[in-house]
This record gives C-alpha cells, sequence and structure tokens, in this order.
C-alpha cells in the first residue's frame, strides 16, 4: 500500500526541505552537519532526483531507523527494499515505531538520529530508503554509484513498473518489461544499468516489486528476467532481509480476543517496557513473555531486564536511579501495574527475571467461552479469511504387497497432521502416493496369469498379499523364461497394452480392498493417487528443465539436475531411459504446485528419505516452482518400530508383522482387559458395548503411544505399555475423560443440577476461586498456544503433551476440590465440561475415537 501511494506533493517537499534546513541549523550551532540531505528520501522516491547522502550529525549515538513498518503479516515490498539495502551497503537499521512528524509520510520511513531521542525523516518510500542507504556510508563512492542512468531506473520502476504490475493489466505489463528485457540484453543480464555490478540500487528497486507485486507477471516472464530476478531471490542478503524486516516490527498490542496466552502477556510486558524504556525497541531487545517451565514459580516470565539493561549502559541511557538489572525489572514491573486486565503477582527473581501470573478473572473469559460455543478458541492465528492449499502425502503402501507395521507410523501421523491442518481452516488434499507403478508389475502380471488364468471372470481370491508376492518373486528369480516374459511385461504396460493394463487393475483393486482394512480400523481417510498418476507428467518436466538450462547429461546419458549443498544429484531420466523416485517426485510437486495450487505440501515417510526430499525441495526452488514467501514444503522423517529386542519389529519367525494383525491383537488384549475389570465390579460397560469401547480404546492406544514422542525417534512397540491405564497414554488419558463425564452425568442424576439446562439457557457461570481450580483453567487456555506451536513443525506430540498435562490438571481439580453436593458444585460441573470438551477437541485432532463411559 505504501509503495502505490501516491507521492507527497510540491508543497510537501517544501516542508520536508525546510525541516532539513532547520536540523542543520541546529546542527551547524551544535559544531556539527545536519543529519541528512533535504528532500533525499521524498526526491528519491517520488521525482527521481537526488541532493546527496544524508551526513551524519555529531550526534552521541547516531541511528538509522525504520519507521510506519506494516504489520499486515505479510513483508511488502517497500520494506524489503530498506532491510536489503541495509544489509547490502552495511548500514544497520533498527525499529523505529511510528513516523508522526510527517503526515503525508503513510508507508516506511527512514530515521536518522540518536537513540534516546526522537529522530527526524530522512528518506521515505522503497526507492528513497534505498537511495538514502546507498548514499549514506560512502559518500563519494555513493555518488559515483548513483549515476543519473540510476536515478532514471528508479523512476521507471516507480511510474512505470510497479503502475503496470498493479493494473493487471497482460498488455501494461508486458510493454513494462520489455523495457527490462532489452536493457539485461546490453548489459549481460545481470543488471539493468549499463557497467553496475548485480544488486544495483536500480536492480534492488525493479526484482523486489516483481517479486512481491505481480507473481503471475513474473511466472509468464521471458527467461532473462526470471534468472535476472533469481539473483536477487538467491542472494543470501534477501534471505537475511527477511529475517530484519521481522525485527522491525512494532511490539503487538493487548487484544482481549486472541485466546493466547503467549501473545497476551508479551504485549502487556511489551506495553510497559517501551513506555518506561521507549528506545528498548530501537536497541534490538526482542520483547517477548515465556510459559515458566516449573509452576511454582509463575505462570509466565519476561527475561528482558538483564540484555536491556546491558544495551542501556552501553548506550548512555540508563534513566536516573536504575544502576541494576533488578531495578529495571522493577520499573516494569511498576508500569505494568496492578489495573492491566492479565498479569498479576509480578516479581523478580534472581537477576532479574520478571515472573507473573495469569488472573484467575481472565481465565474465566476463556473457560466460559468454551462451555458455551461447546468448543476451546482456535488460535487467532488460523482465522484468516483466505484458505489454504496443502497436500499431504502419507502412509504411501506398495500395490500387492501387504501393509505392516513400517506402514503405521507415516499412516498414523499422516492423519493427525491432516485433520490439525483441516482444524485451522486448511484446505486438505490427502494423498496417498502408492506404489502402483514399476518393473515389480511384469512379474506379478505374469504370475496372476499363470496362477488365476480366468481373472477376468472371476477375480482372485487373494487374501495374503505378501504370500502372493513372494511366490511371485520365488518364480521370477527360479525361471528365466518367466523372468523374460515379466520384463517384456513392463514394457507392454508402459505402452498401454489392454490385457496387462487389466491384470494390472485386478491387482490394484485387490490390494485397495486389503488397504481399506486398515484405514477402516484406524479412520483414515486418504485419496489414492499413485505413482502411475504421474507417469505422462514426468517428460515435461524433464523439458521444462533442458529448457531452462539446469539439466545435464551425465556420463551413460543419465538426465540430472544438480542441486546446491549435494554431491549427488537428481536423476530425472535414467540411462536407459526409465524413470526412478526422482523423476515421479519432481513431477508430483509440480502437479501439486501448478494443478492443485497448494502453498503447502508435507511429505511424511520414514527419515532416511530426507536427503531425498530435501533434494527434490532444492530442485523446485533451483527453478523456479517454489517461493519462500508463499510456499512452504515439509519433510516429516519418523524412525523405526521396534521390538522387545531393539531391533525392527517382526514376527517371532522373523516375518514383518501384518499391520491388521497388530492392530486386531490390541483390541483384543483391551477387551479382555475389560472383561476382568467387569468381573471385578471396575466398569460399568455393558457386554453389548464391550467391544465398541474396546475398538477405541484399543486403536487409540497404539495410536497415541506413537503420535506423543518426536517421529524422529525409534520406539519399542509394547503392548502392556501403551494399554496400561497409568501414565502418558491413551487408556489413562480416555478414563480420565470418562470419570469427568460419570461425574457430571451424577450431578443430574443425584442432585438434579443439568448443566446442559444452564448452558441452553444462559446461566453457565464458571468461578475459579480455588489454586486448583485456577491452575485447571490455566491448562485449559493453554490450547490456543499448543496448536499453534504444533502448526510450527507439525509433530502432533505437542498436543499430546497438552492433553496429558491438562488431565493430571483436572485429576488435582477434582481430588482436592469436592465437586458434587458443594456450594460451588454447578461452577465445577460446569469446569468438568469444559475440561472433558477440550479432550474431546484433543483426540478427534488425534484421530483418537472418545468413550464417556468406561
Amino acid at each position: 500500500a505504501d509503495e502505490q501511494k501516491k507521492g507527497p506533493s510540491k508543497g510537501e517537499l517544501k516542508k520536508l526541505a525546510k525541516k532539513a534546513e532547520k536540523e542543520a541549523a541546529k546542527a551547524a550551532k551544535a559544531g556539527g552537519k545536519p543529519a541528512a540531505s533535504g528532500g533525499g528520501g521524498g526526491a528519491g522516491a517520488n521525482n527521481g532526483s537526488s541532493s546527496g547522502a544524508p551526513t551524519k550529525a555529531k550526534v552521541s549515538n547516531p541511528v538509522y531507523r525504520l519507521a510506519n513498518v506494516p504489520t499486515t503479516g505479510t513483508t511488502d515490498a517497500c520494506t524489503l527494499k530498506a532491510c536489503m539495502a541495509s544489509i547490502l551497503y552495511g548500514t544497520p537499521l533498527l525499529a523505529g515505531g511510528a513516523a508522526g512528524d510527517l503526515p503525508f509520510v503513510h508507508g516506511p520511513a527512514l530515521l536518522y538520529g540518536e537513540l534516546t531521542s526522537a529522530c527526524p525523516v530522512v528518506a521515505f518510500g522503497g526507492n528513497g530508503i534505498i537511495k538514502a542507504l546507498a548514499l549514506v556510508k560512502n559518500s563519494e563512492e555513493g555518488k559515483n554509484n548513483m549515476t543519473c542512468e540510476m536515478d532514471d531506473w528508479l523512476e521507471y520502476e516507480r511510474s512505470e513498473l510497479r503502475p503496470a504490475l498493479g493494473s493487471g493489466n497482460a498488455k501494461k505489463v508486458e510493454a513494462a518489461l520489455s523495457k527490462i528485457s532489452a536493457a539485461l540484453e546490453g548489459h549481460g543480464g545481470t543488471s539493468v544499468v549499463v557497467g553496475s555490478e548485480p544488486l544495483s540500487a536500480a536492480d534492488l528497486a525493479i526484482t523486489l516489486s516483481l517479486l512481491h507485486e505481480n507473481g503471475a507477471a513474473l511466472s509468464s516472464a521471458s527467461p532473462a528476467i526470471q534468472a535476472y530476478v533469481d539473483i536477487t531471490k538467491n542472494s543470501p542478503a534477501y534471505a537475511q532481509a527477511k529475517k530484519l524486516a521481522k525485527t522491525l516490527l512494532p511490539p503487538a498490542s493487548f487484544d482481549p480476543s486472541d485466546p493466547s496466552l503467549l501473545r497476551a502477556s508479551s504485549a502487556i510486558f511489551a506495553t510497559a517496557i517501551t513506555s518506561v524504556f521507549p528506545s528498548a525497541v530501537s536497541l534490538g531487545i526482542e520483547i517477548k513473555a515465556f510459559k515458566c517451565k516449573d509452576i511454582k514459580h509463575g505462570d509466565f516470565q519476561c527475561n528482558v531486564a538483564m540484555p536491556l539493561f546491558q544495551k542501556l549502559k552501553a548506550s548512555g541511557a540508563l534513566p536516573p536511579g536504575v544502576n541494576t538489572p533488578q531495578q529495571v525489572a522493577q520499573s516494569i514491573i511498576d508500569a505494568v501495574g496492578n489495573d492491566n486486565p492479565l498479569l498479576y503477582d509480578l516479581n523478580v527473581n534472581g537477576p532479574g527475571f520478571i515472573m507473573s501470573r495469569i488472573k484467575a478473572s481472565y481465565l474465566e473469559q476463556g473457560v466460559n467461552s468454551i462451555v458455551k460455543n461447546g468448543a476451546p478458541q482456535k488460535p487467532k492465528s488460523t482465522t484468516a479469511s483466505e484458505t489454504s492449499n496443502v497436500v499431504v502425502d502419507f502412509s504411501s503402501p506398495n500395490i500387492a504387497k501387504e501393509m505392516h507395521v513400517g506402514h503405521l507410523r507415516s499412516t498414523i501421523i499422516g492423519e493427525a497432521v491432516c485433520r490439525i491442518l483441516e482444524y485451522t481452516g486448511c484446505n486438505v488434499h490427502r494423498v496417498n502416493h502408492v506404489g502402483d507403478w514399476g518393473t515389480q508389475f511384469g512379474m506379478l502380471i505374469e504370475y496372476l496369469k499363470v496362477e488365476y488364468p480366468d481373472f477376468l471372470e472371476n477375480t482372485p481370491n487373494i487374501t495374503d498379499l505378501t504370500v502372493f508376492y513372494k511366490n511371485a518373486k520365488a518364480r521370477f528369480d527360479e525361471s528365466p523364461e518367466f523372468k523374460k516374459i515379466s520384463q517384456l511385461n513392463v514394457v507392454r504396460l508402459q505402452s498401454g497394452d489392454e490385457e496387462c493394463r487389466k491384470i494390472w487393475q485386478v491387482l490394484c483393486d485387490v490390494s485397495r480392498k486389503e488397504f481399506e482394512k486398515v484405514y477402516n480400523r484406524l479412520d483414515i481417510t486418504v485419496e489414492e493417487v499413485g505413482e502411475s498418476f504421474y507417469n505422462d507428467k514426468i517428460s515435461p518436466v524433464i523439458d521444462e528443465f533442458i529448457g531452462r538450462g539446469m539439466c545435464t547429461v551425465e556420463e551413460g546419458g543419465a538426465k540430472c539436475v544438480w542441486v546446491p549443498k549435494f554431491k549427488i544429484p537428481l536423476m530425472l531420466q535414467k540411462s536407459d531411459g526409465g524413470y526412478g523416485y526422482d523423476s515421479t517426485d519432481m513431477a508430483a510437486i509440480k502437479y501439486r504446485l501448478d494443478k492443485l495450487k497448494a502453498s503447502q505440501i508435507v511429505y511424511i515417510t520414514d527419515f532416511t528419505q530426507g536427503d531425498h526430499f530435501q533434494m527434490v525441495f532444492g530442485a523446485a526452488k533451483k527453478i523456479g516452482w517454489v517461493d519462500d514467501d508463499s510456499h512452504r514444503l515439509d519433510h516429516i522423517g519418523f524412525g523405526t518400530v521396534q521390538g522387545e529386542d531393539g531391533k525392527r519389529f517382526k514376527t517371532r519367525s522373523g516375518d514383518t508383522v501384518r499391520l491388521v494383525d497388530l492392530l486386531d491383537e490390541a483390541v483384543s488384549r483391551m477387551e479382555a482387559s475389560l472383561k476382568e475389570r467387569h468381573a471385578e465390579g471396575k466398569t460399568n460397560t455393558s457386554e453389548e458395548e464391550r467391544h465398541a469401547t474396546a475398538s477405541a480404546m484399543g486403536y487409540g492406544a497404539v495410536k497415541y503411544f506413537d503420535l506423543r514422542r518426536n517421529p524422529t525417534s525409534n520406539y519399542i512397540f509394547s503392548y502392556d505399555r501403551m494399554l496400561d491405564t497409568k501414565g502418558n497414554t491413551a487408556i489413562y488419558l480416555l478414563y480420565a475423560h470418562a470419570r469427568l463425564e460419570s461425574i457430571v452425568t451424577k450431578g443430574k442424576a443425584d442432585f438434579g443440577v443439568d448443566i446442559d439446562a444452564l448452558i441452553e439457557g444462559g446461566k453457565a457461570q464458571i468461578a475459579l476461586v480455588h489454586k486448583s481450580e485456577r491452575n485447571l483453567g490455566l491448562h485449559l487456555q493453554f490450547f490456543a498456544d499448543s496448536i499453534e506451536e504444533t502448526l510450527q513443525d507439525l509433530l502432533p506430540y505437542h498436543i499430546c503433551d497438552f492433553i496429558y498435562a491438562l488431565s493430571i490438571a483436572a485429576s488435582e481439580f477434582v481430588t482436592q476440590c469436592k465437586v458434587l453436593g458443594s456450594p460451588e458444585m454447578e461452577s465445577r460441573l460446569l469446569l468438568c465440561r469444559a475440561t472433558a470438551i477440550t479432550m474431546r477437541q484433543c483426540f478427534d485432532l488425534l484421530g483418537i475415537r472418545h468413550v464417556t463411559r468406561i
């Protein structure tokens, strides 16, 4: 918005010049030089003229600050221009808050002056700031660099290129880009300015506008322009500029509608710190609260006092009477005060840590919202109006092979990741990238023809795919004739032979039926898009890499793409003309980005494939399919499921464990446990309910045992541990949830308190008075932060940690506080319900069926 706004009028420029003259007069009286040249920023941004470099006044601690940085969530082109110029020209930039002295300056503005005082504006607009920073480090070199031609290109970017990109008119965009193409052709392709090195001031302005103003225009631009933009995009300064831009944002203000306790407490501290120490942000201090590791000391803590003291002392800006970090901390506490809506019980701990607790009155709003709305409040960051398209690639068994324990982790983790992303508003494509293509199918086709000659009339009853595959492989190894026919079948299949395609389809159908047995047990939803789907999409991808000059033909004729930081290439086509995993995965990522319009793609496989996917990601970035600003690519790698001996989990005979058998065993053991507890009078489930309850608990136990840990770690599969009623298991959590619902049920049956009627009548009100009530309310309010933490790395164990801690807090509450028959019964029953609602939401995100009574 700031780059697109109309610049200042001539009258406003005169005001800016007069202001600079006054600054110069003040500096002259002090024996120094003016802080900046008159009109340097405005002129650079709006009329192409320049009156020289900003010259430094004799101030005690001169700094450049960037004010008016937009807080829209995405970094704007103007801010990026300033940040990249800061890095390239070696002039540090600090946060500058708001520039209120020039009302016509709406966007980012460059300030200069003392660290501890207000600073005047010396430049504004992206191009004006680029010019100012280019000139400031070495004025003689800067004047030589800022030629008339450079000014002309900056003006062209402002008055022609930017409006064309903003218009969306293809003809205007084409006309604007043609001038760049012509200049690049005459100047070696790296700069539009004669004799200039790449990344000149003009190059920065042009390429950053192309990157951030109109992505469609860039994608349809000529290869020469795309390569030109890649110089900026792939430069270390670009990545550094994006990081710098985040540090220049002003601290967020307190937002009572945001359920994040982390942001809320950070905002309260930020307001207090900037009121007492206004230069804190400009000093580069990150103002952020942290959740206390030990709840005995507090709920949240702020660690700013010590680094802030050091920087204030070094700059000579300590206020009178403040001589230690502890005094800085106490000043912050005093500024927070008692009348803030969030924090209380603030105190200084150790060398300057500020400890605090969340007010019960604030937590009451959150827990009452849960019972009123029937759900915990979602993080505010997930309520954006624009829906993201996300592809999650998971499970991925092989056709004609049984799903085994090796597929367990990808399937379970993938389902949870999909549910979490869907919960936060994403449009998720649940892709099952099955192995339905390859040389093994020649062997399988021939074996099916021999063993089931009437396969077209009678669908083969292949109940054990593993045995079928092993028998086919044995015949392939034993019979040269069978092997030869099998190899010919591969060629026939890939050429579209009708008979081979029919047999292949039969194999796929039989396999799907077996896969569905697992998916139905685990409540997994997937859309099959196998390797075969991408077969006709591989050749165009290879042609695109060749056309961009990024594909090399290696010894033997293999077509490869070299990716930075890797010593081996991606092989797009083998020397014999065939395709492999590299070929298919590059075609798949292209399809997902272009056709599915995915802004995020998540692959969930074993960790050994990590390098492969990083190479795929690197190749996609290299050719320009992926933009770090608008795409996110993730690989979640998981470790091995092991037996009690620490080796891969197998049967006693050494065979791979069928996943169906493994899951059914968990249910069988759980059902036996429930039957035993029923005989002892420890459960109230009926015989009719028992199997459904055992299925929910058994399958849930297998899932949770995997999800509760970081997936990169190996783990030992143990029925005894996963079905334990104590500790961090799904069984413990499901019992805890059922206990809460049992208390609510008894409240209605024995005491006539119907909390559903209270909620429907608008009379539900929870009060958090006892410390265990407040503690439970606090843990409930951690939900939003837990979801946001999960979205950072997409690892579901964060939600497992949350629900386990919540269940412990709930257990402490019902143990320490009498619920049934107490004067506070209504409030406490409602608190039980709020906890149960939140637990159910977590179960759903993890793909675990909950039970209301056991």
